[in-house]
């Protein structure tokens, strides 16, 4: 299963406002998002590497207590075991990549 479209997976909504399509591949997990403006997700943490990206929109990020607002062209990496938290300021559309797979999403 090299491609993959989008428009043929399930949308799921594992936190309020937070819509996702999952990809699972053998060692990472890759989650296209559509956030609705104004919902966040709490300080979290969890064992898995993060790279995040905003494909449109603005999404304000917190790593370790820095915050910075994503547009499009800015990337964030979070590091395993790292407290984050974010919110977003319109409407997004984000992608975030975990490694290793995220089980708890599939």
């Amino acid at each position: 299963m090299p491609f993959i479209n989008l428009d043929d997976l399930v949308k799921s909504e594992p936190i309020p406002g937070f819509k996702g399509r999952f990809i699972h591949s053998e060692n990472i997990t890759v989650v296209s998002w559509r956030i609705d403006e104004g919902s966040a997700f709490p300080g979290h943490s969890h064992p898995h590497e993060q790279v995040s990206f905003v494909e449109e929109g603005e999404f304000e990020l917190t790593i370790e207590g820095e915050t910075k607002q994503l547009h499009p062209g800015l990337v964030a990496i979070i590091p395993s075991s790292t407290l984050h938290s974010g919110r977003a300021l319109t409407n997004c559309r984000l992608i975030d990549v975990f490694y290793p797979v995220r089980e708890d999403f599939r």
